[in-house]
């Protein structure tokens, strides 16, 4: 085990886990195969973008490998998941008007601070501004706010989500896309066709900010993704099973 896996298992708690039986050792793993394909997208991409002049995702725009995508349902305490994960992971808080939303965002705040990584408030501008996030995440139907938000707050990392190459017209301005869904998703994304490998490498050959992989996507699929040019994965219910509290 290299000495960066040891940092990585130490800084997200895995190694205090020993002893908890078979369920806890899979979480383990499951958790550093997840960091370790996100990092490898993360510096893959970075180096494309190097090579075609596009901007670096992992240096000018400085996005993590990992995001964590929160639902008020599959993920109740999402602040407890916030705090294991990685250092420089993100998080995007989606409350869907859940009236706890100023609270949990607050906790997320926190806990995201603490581990340096990213907060992006999903569709709800003036939550992001309450609590000092660092930006945040549109549908696709909400992206023609993306000219008004980036002028007022040109400091702020703005990602949109993307389900069709027709959105990719609107993605101007956008810091990210997160694509989705790759493979068969839960949630709001149960309906939806997965675009597959090949549909995810349409949008990463078609759009020039960096795109993420989420959907369907678990440990056992994530290897999968290496070499598909997605700058990181994102994910609910794998990232709440591989991080999350026992």
């Amino acid at each position: 085990m290299s000495a960066r896996t040891v940092a990585n298992r130490a800084a997200i708690g895995l190694d205090d886990a020993a002893g908890r039986g078979e369920e806890m050792a899979m979480n383990r793993a499951d958790a550093e195969t997840l960091w370790d394909v996100a990092s490898v997208l993360a510096r893959e991409a970075a180096k494309v973008s190097r090579a075609d002049g596009r901007p670096s995702p992992g240096n000018a725009l400085n996005l993590p490998p990992l995001l964590f995508f929160t639902d008020p349902d599959r993920t109740p305490r999402p602040w407890e998941t916030a705090a294991r994960l990685p250092a420089g992971s993100g998080v995007v808080f989606r409350h869907f008007g859940r009236a706890d939303a100023h609270d949990t965002a607050r906790r997320l705040r926190e806990a995201t601070a603490q581990r340096d990584g990213l907060l992006l408030i999903g569709l709800d501008a003036e939550l992001a501004e309450r609590v000092g996030a660092d930006g945040v995440h549109l549908p696709q139907r909400a992206l023609d706010q993306v000219g008004t938000l980036s002028a007022a707050r040109p400091d702020w990392r703005i990602a949109g989500a993307m389900h069709n190459l027709e959105g990719l017209d609107a993605a101007s301005g956008l810091d990210a896309i997160v694509v989705s869904p790759i493979f068969r998703a839960g949630g709001a994304s149960s309906g939806k066709t997965p675009l597959g490998l090949h549909g995810l490498a349409q949008f990463v050959a078609r759009s020039f900010v960096p795109a993420y992989a989420l959907g369907g996507i678990d440990s056992g699929k994530a290897r999968s993704l290496i070499g598909s040019g997605a700058c990181g994965l994102a994910g609910v219910a794998a990232i709440q099973s591989a991080f999350g509290p026992d």
